[in-house]
């Protein structure tokens, strides 16, 4: 909810099943990213805030617990009903606030669904085992039991899915929730609880608030706080890691990468080029499964670039509200001007540019920056090694697939990768031996459907249970086994 009274609203708390104005609080700008302009201002909560928040997710979870998961999903039934009726609206929302595409928030959204549509089956999900007469008269028997008060972290990129990889999936296995999004993009997650709350969600079982690192600090720390989710940059995933679980909490924090799309020479080169292109600048790079180093192996390079070339060169970019733009504006002015430099880092370094961004920026006020492509990158490169989160490409070419696979698992990074061959030989081989969590074979973006898990590995995540998935069921959850005999 948005209250207004001034010429942009205030983005309120949801706190115990009611919608709040704080007043007092140090404020943040939300900025629509394809003009600049101010649309909102986020209130950033007190340590105080954090515990009122905490304790009433901990009231509600003592009661929410003993809720039959049969009842608990009803809640999740409506959601999902109340989601594919607003769709469009949420999707108008996050294209304002982040800037992607209105094609790229509207597949967004219907990810954001799937997790709902995932959480619904939670009595099948989490049942136990059992097993009678382990020995001479004692059965045995596992069950699944909530764990309490858990709480969210995510970011500006996918302010509609990542949340819902989260707390569809604790909610339905009886716990409470505290949802600490971006501020950089309160707007979509304020619209996805409103819808929550209609849904008949009791009051406490899930709570928003908005803030920045003192408001993390604050989570991470206290002591009703069981467990922590998180989707970010490698070193605030260490971070959250590191100080969550010296506190005693389960967590779960997803880091950033550096993603490898490998193609060999029998590739069918049209449809790669397009597979490249929705990688590397879809959602104008900013995610964690974006292509950003493409290694051509051996006379692939020849053809591959010459088709890609030409295609990012015709790439429509501009507000992502507008028909026909293929791609938006990157989220902030800091951001955007971030992602500049590590262009300029490239061409100071000696790589060559083959499609310069700075170049092909939108008249106006936003935060843009032309997709960028450059070829005869070395692995000693800033732009080789570091995640850029924007749309630049880096082109390291190799002779062989053990090269390639070399190069690959070289990275620090273990988020995502993929292969583009006609060979299958060739693909297994790379599936097998490539120390990544995911992998695409003749797909650009390996992003696992809400029943499997994301499965990033190395400096791209840390923890032991992975977001979605039966992974999600079993970090929102304590296994208890139960021994019984009757005399």
């Amino acid at each position: 909810m948005i209250a207004t009274g001034s010429s942009v609203g205030t983005v309120s708390f949801y706190l115990n099943g009611a919608w709040e104005k704080p007043e007092g609080r140090t404020m943040g700008a939300v900025r629509n990213p394809a003009t600049g302009e101010t649309i909102a201002e986020v209130p950033y909560a007190t340590d105080a805030d954090i515990d009122r928040a905490v304790r009433a997710a901990h009231e509600a979870f003592l009661k929410w617990r003993d809720v039959p998961v049969v009842d608990r999903v009803q809640v999740m039934y409506r959601y999902k009903v109340l989601l594919d009726k607003y769709s469009g609206d949420v999707a108008a929302t996050l294209t304002r606030e982040n800037g992607k595409t209105s094609d790229d928030a509207k597949a967004e959204v219907r990810r954001m669904i799937q997790m709902v549509e995932v959480a619904c089956g939670m009595p099948s999900l989490m049942m136990g085992d059992s097993l009678n007469d382990v020995a001479q008269g004692i059965d045995c028997k596992t069950i699944r039991q909530p764990i309490g008060v858990c709480a969210g972290i995510t970011p500006f990129n996918f302010p509609a899915m990542v949340p819902a990889w989260m707390y569809p999936f604790a909610i339905a296995c009886g716990n409470t929730f505290v949802l600490k999004p971006s501020e950089k993009v309160p707007l979509t997650p304020t619209r996805a609880i409103e819808l929550l709350h209609d849904a008949g969600l009791p009051p406490g079982v899930l709570n928003l608030v908005h803030g920045a690192k003192d408001t993390v600090n604050a989570l991470l720390h206290h002591p009703l706080v069981k467990a922590v989710s998180f989707v970010g940059s490698t070193p605030i995933a260490k971070y959250i890691y590191a100080t969550a679980a010296a506190e005693g909490k389960r967590v779960q924090a997803l880091g950033g990468a550096k993603n490898h799309l490998v193609v060999m020479a029998d590739a069918d080169m049209p449809k790669t080029v397009e597979a490249i292109i929705g990688s590397a600048f879809g959602a104008a790079g900013e995610r964690c499964l974006a292509g950003s180093v493409l290694v051509p192996v051996g006379d692939a390079a020849g053809p591959l670039l010459d088709l890609l070339v030409k295609r990012t060169q015709s790439l429509h970019v501009g507000d992502g509200s507008k028909s026909g733009v293929e791609m938006g504006p990157l989220v902030t002015g800091d951001h955007c001007a971030k992602v500049a430099g590590y262009v300029d880092k490239g061409v100071a370094e000696g790589a060559t540019p083959l499609v310069d961004g700075r170049a092909s920026r939108p008249a106006g006020g936003g935060f843009y920056l032309g997709p960028t492509i450059f070829d005869h990158v070395t692995p000693e490169m800033t732009i080789a090694k570091e995640e850029i989160f924007g749309p630049v490409l880096s082109v390291m070419r190799v002779e062989t697939l053990d090269d390639a696979i070399n190069l690959v698992n070289r990275s620090p990074f273990g988020n995502a990768t993929a292969i583009f061959t006609s060979n299958g030989k060739a693909a297994r081989e790379y599936s097998s031996r490539i120390e990544v969590g995911m992998v695409g074979v003749n797909v650009g973006v390996a992003a696992p459907m809400a029943f499997f898990p994301f499965a990033g590995w190395k400096n791209s995540f840390f923890g032991d249970l992975h977001a979605h998935g039966k992974d999600a069921v079993s970090f929102y959850t304590e296994q208890k086994v139960i021994m019984s005999r009757w005399f």
